[in-house]
């Protein structure tokens, strides 16, 4: 039987994974395509799309779409791709910025404290998630594996591998909030908790 868009949205509203998980095939690879038409960079397409879908799960009982799901999904991957070629923008700015004006090779005493007291509250944020959370972040972040790649080698759905890092990040971003200005001052430690 063929559920009407209305519902489909109200199913994925009341937590049916069965559904979700079927729009989630249904929409994935082409808005994959979609996002990376505009960032020119699979990777970043990629994780673009499941950040969508994972927000989209996260955010379920209040969502609510006016237009069709296929638009909605089409403009939301749009406005998450020009959200972050924005803020690559900003930090490559930052990063042209700071070579201007300080001796790449140099690093002052301050900065170096800063640096390695930012890194130790990273790393004591991290030994803080659940284990199977803590090594597929690692994998992800670290080891810089693909989610499919994680999946394989654990023998975990890619889904799984996706809600973990979503979880990991969530928990991140909450447990390092105040040091959120020396994260972006840092810049090298920034894509870890992105």
């Amino acid at each position: 039987m063929q559920l009407s868009e209305q519902e489909i949205i109200s199913a994925i509203r009341q937590g049916d994974e069965r559904i979700f998980e079927a729009t989630f095939r249904k929409y994935y690879q082409s808005l994959c395509n979609y996002a990376n038409s505009i960032l020119k960079e699979m990777d970043e397409a990629e994780e673009v799309v499941q950040n969508l879908f994972l927000s989209i799960w996260e955010k379920r009982t209040d969502l609510e779409i006016s237009v069709s799901l296929k638009s909605y999904l089409y403009r939301a991957v749009h406005n998450h791709c020009l959200n972050r070629i924005k803020h690559l923008k900003i930090r490559e700015e930052y990063q042209q910025y700071a070579t201007n004006f300080y001796d790449s090779s140099y690093e002052s005493v301050s900065q170096t404290v800063m640096k390695n007291e930012l890194e130790q509250k990273i790393e004591e944020a991290i030994r803080k998630l659940p284990e199977q959370c803590r090594l597929i972040f690692r994998m992800s972040r670290f080891d810089e594996l693909k989610y499919h790649e994680i999946a394989k080698q654990l023998e975990l759905s890619p889904k799984t591998i996706e809600n973990q890092i979503g979880k990991a990040l969530k928990f991140l971003r909450i447990e390092l909030a105040e040091y959120l200005p020396l994260i972006i001052i840092c810049g090298t430690t920034l894509q870890i908790v992105q």
